[in-house]
């Protein structure tokens, strides 16, 4: 694993207060060209309420059936479905008879309300029967809002995170125009999986092909960063949208889920620091990254302190911030708002949401004009997507709108740094209410 630590100021001046970020970049090594793969376990949860008949559900199973197509016989697959009640289609386990899955998916029908949390804990006891130590993912599928069983967020929250903590990743596909957009990104929050937005069909099969990508490619699982501050000095914050607890005094646990072969992914921190007295070198902190290898499931733990340069006021007064640091640090401010013109979509406030995109649009301008040449792409690719949200507002549904940007900050923030499938926004802007 490539770890590097840049800091916006590395100097600060003696008896005086301030603040610091950090930027964490990671990135996992590539897959063992000569390894075996070990085996993967992939259990997906289907919404078959009443409103996903017809071109939805058969849709979802097409891209089921491709995806079971696609691994191995040794893999474990599960398929549980949920409306009122769950139901296993699929007992998780290897694909030895593929023709057999098959069949039992084309058999899926539609049935009445929504119950997802029938579904996810039948799902959850299916995969930890098979996932062994390697884990697996669990991937909901859904096109509605809850109606039954388990409806608040936090309670869905408490599960997801437990699932993670044995090793079980959670992420969350809304399908078509309904889905409660609130309710499965923090899901996917809790459960360190992805969160994504599928308009049709074929935005569906392309973010479960995705979905089996990451799993299938995966190189690193469990990946946490333990941060540890120096006596006095505060955490103030993480840019992320990433779960987060401590641990003890002084002492933050941070999740990062699991990697890819290959895979980069970029954290931002801010620390405030105490004024100091001592001039010279001082430790604020230390960075702690723990993560298992696959396929040897080898556990690592890397450690890279933090530490400031402490000057008289006069030499500090000159500082100027480092350019990357300061240009991630605008790009999450956009990101930011970005989750607020979500909400005001969400609550079919069009005004407010657009007065949100045209902040983001701001940061990520103020972003450009000191961005290195290598960040420059990223940034501009970033403006030309709030762009076209911006057209789009006008003209598509709130309720469209809000999926669009809460998926785009989840990609923004929570998973920042990953490459991914083009959003699926693309190609909506041509559709009016």
């Amino acid at each position: 694993m490539k770890i590097n630590a840049l800091l916006d100021v590395n100097v600060v001046a003696h008896e005086t207060e301030d603040e610091v970020a950090v930027l964490l970049e990671l990135t996992a090594p590539p897959a063992p060209v000569d390894a075996a793969r070990r085996q993967a376990s992939f259990q997906v949860v289907l919404d078959r309420s009443g409103s996903m008949n017809g071109r939805p559900l058969e849709g979802a199973k097409k891209a089921l059936v491709e995806l079971v197509r696609r691994l191995e016989p040794t893999d474990n697959f599960g398929l549980v479905t949920f409306d009122h009640s769950a139901d296993v289609v699929v007992p998780a386990g290897p694909l030895t008879d593929k023709d057999a899955v098959v069949n039992l998916i084309e058999a899926v029908h539609s049935g009445g309300s929504t119950d997802l949390s029938s579904g996810y804990m039948r799902g959850l006891r299916e995969i930890r029967r098979v996932a062994g130590a390697s884990g697996g993912t669990v991937l909901i599928i859904s096109d509605g809002h809850v109606n039954a069983g388990l409806q608040k967020v936090e309670d869905f929250q408490s599960l997801t995170a437990k699932a993670y903590g044995d090793g079980i990743l959670t992420s969350t596909l809304g399908y078509g125009r309904g889905y409660d957009e609130t309710l499965l990104a923090a899901i996917a929050r809790s459960g360190s999986g992805n969160h994504v937005f599928a308009e049709n069909p074929d935005a569906a099969a392309a973010a479960i092909a995705a979905e089996a990508d990451g799993l299938l490619n995966k190189v690193a699982q469990a990946v946490a960063l333990t941060v540890k501050f120096e006596p006095s000095v505060q955490f103030l914050r993480l840019y992320n949208d990433l779960p987060g607890h401590q641990i003890g005094d002084g002492t933050v646990m941070i999740e990062l889920g699991d990697l890819y072969s290959e895979e980069h992914r970029v954290l931002l921190l801010k620390f405030k620091v105490p004024a100091m007295s001592a001039l010279g070198l001082a430790k604020i902190a230390s960075l702690e990254l723990a993560y298992v290898e696959l396929p040897t499931l080898v556990e690592h733990v890397a450690t890279i302190p933090i530490s400031v340069n402490v000057v008289p006021g006069d030499a500090a007064a000159g500082r100027v911030p480092h350019p990357t640091v300061r240009t991630e640090m605008l790009f999450q401010e956009a990101q930011q708002t970005k989750r607020k013109a979500s909400e005001a979509f969400e609550m079919g406030d069009r005004a407010t949401a657009k007065q949100n995109l045209g902040q983001t649009r701001q940061f990520l301008t103020d972003a450009l004009t000191i961005a290195k040449d290598g960040a420059r792409a990223n940034i501009e690719a970033e403006l030309s997507e709030v762009d076209r949200m911006d057209a789009m507002a006008d003209a598509v549904e709130t309720t469209v709108m809000s999926k669009l940007t809460r998926e785009s900050y989840h990609l923004g923030t929570a998973k920042r740094g990953r490459d991914f499938p083009p959003s699926s926004f693309k190609g909506e802007a041509d559709k009016t209410e």
